[in-house]
């Protein structure tokens, strides 16, 4: 009678052990897509990405880069400091979206121009994003803004 119970217990513990292994898996494979790194245009010139990877770069709108074409493709440059990427765009920008401030723009980096799917503008006149502050403080050129 002791060993049937043993045996039951090894059995629920082996099969929680494979829903553990096997959900993990599950989670993993549904954020595949989902996971977006950030770069700074430093890091992008640096290391240039795969065109098949999805990333996510960040800084200034580099004053007097802004075009906007036909339709609604919109280029411009965003920099660090340290290095520009120019970046193209098709769709309506954000309102808050202007020359000399940060940005936030996702999409994929190919044959040296980073093709946006969405751009992200700050929300008022001091927010700028974490990951953006950062790179600007790595190059030296960041610069608190007055409260």
């Amino acid at each position: 009678m002791k060993s049937l119970k043993k045996q039951r217990r090894i059995q629920v513990i082996a099969l929680a052990v494979v829903a553990l292994i096997g959900s993990t898996a599950l989670i993993g494979y549904a954020m595949r897509d989902g996971i977006n790194f950030f770069r700074a245009p430093s890091q992008v010139m640096a290391e240039p990405p795969a065109a098949s990877e999805v990333f996510r770069i960040g800084g200034l709108v580099e004053d007097g880069t802004l075009v906007r074409g036909e339709s609604e493709t919109v280029s411009f440059n965003v920099t660090d400091g340290g290095a520009t990427v120019p970046v193209t765009y098709r769709g309506v920008l954000p309102d808050l979206f202007e020359e000399g401030q940060g940005m936030v723009g996702t999409g994929r980096y190919i044959n040296g121009v980073f093709e946006a799917t969405e751009i992200l503008a700050k929300h008022d006149e001091t927010y700028m994003p974490k990951e953006v502050v950062d790179a600007l403080k790595e190059q030296g050129i960041y610069v608190e803004p007055d409260s």
